[in-house]
């Protein structure tokens, strides 16, 4: 019995040891526990605040800049327009939204920023040649910005079909009566026409105003109307004030182009002194039948 006692206790003993050391073979592989790793933040960088305007003290925020062509520090938002001001003290929220001011500045080609445009922009921003690049892009961003508001009220889903002979002609892309859309009531066939990113078989089958048709977004619509710009001052060396021009607010002496002319009148400081554009009497109705509202373009 005691033989049998002595045996039961050594087999204890060594289960017990033999335990002892799988615990501290495991202690000693097992790797320490790590703290959870902390989330990481992605936080786009900010673009420079916004420019200030030679008439108006108010600014646009800096904004979030994702990755692209142009870095976050030399993006410098455009000061707001004078429709934009008034939106903003209506507490209408369909205006201008700042971060469209990045689509204008990351896209324009090289020809918008360089001596060449000097001249056709001289009568809104006299010191361009003399401007840093970051600076041009700022004063092209406050320009589309107030081609928007005189065209489209700064409305992102704004959308008009004219009645006039003269204007309701076919689209030759939609084979449907020709609608101007957009912030800067464009057309369909200007994908054609000037290589626009915009699908009208996605889009027909959508109600005209939704937001969600690739003709009514910001940055389509914007950077098309980049391509028509060049286009008309690079391509064809027009002026940027010219009854040739693609939109009637850019064509000088009508009524449409006094409505773009108010919203030149707070371009960026650094463009200098400019002169007052919205006195300049317009052509007589008879020879401006075509353009009497901002959207009404008999040319396009």
């Amino acid at each position: 019995m005691a033989s049998e006692r002595y045996v039961r206790k050594k087999v204890a003993i060594s289960s017990l040891l033999l335990l002892s050391l799988i615990l501290i073979l495991g202690a000693v592989q097992e790797p320490a526990e790590k703290p959870a790793p902390q989330q990481q933040t992605t936080a786009e960088p900010l673009s420079q605040p916004g420019a200030k305007g030679v008439s108006k003290e108010a600014t646009q925020p800096a904004v979030p800049v994702p990755p692209g062509p142009v870095p976050a520090s030399e993006i410098k938002p455009g000061p707001p327009t004078p429709i934009a001001m008034k939106k903003d003290e209506l507490g209408d929220d369909d205006t201008w939204d700042p971060q469209w001011d990045v689509f204008v500045e990351e896209n324009l080609p090289p020809e918008l920023l360089s001596s060449s445009v000097s001249q056709a922009v001289h009568p809104f921003c006299p010191r361009f040649d003399s401007l840093s690049e970051m600076d041009k892009r700022s004063f092209w961003a406050y320009f589309f910005q107030a081609l928007a508001g005189a065209e489209a009220g700064l409305k992102a889903t704004s959308d008009v079909r004219h009645t006039e002979p003269e204007v309701a002609v076919i689209d030759k892309i939609t084979h449907r009566i020709t609608r101007q859309e957009g912030l800067l009531q464009l057309k369909y066939e200007d994908s054609d026409r000037y290589g626009c990113d915009f699908d009208w078989d996605s889009d027909k089958g959508l109600p005209v105003r939704d937001a969600g048709k690739t003709i009514l977004q910001p940055k389509n619509n914007l950077l098309c109307g980049i391509r028509i710009l060049k286009n008309q001052v690079i391509d064809l060396h027009e002026p940027l004030l010219t009854p040739k021009s693609y939109w009637a607010t850019l064509r000088p002496a009508t009524v449409s182009y006094r409505v773009f002319a108010k919203q030149m009148t707070n371009v960026p400081a650094a463009c200098g002194v400019v002169r007052d554009h919205t006195m300049k009497k317009p052509q007589s109705p008879a020879r401006e039948a075509d353009v009497t509202s901002p959207a009404s373009q008999s040319s396009r």
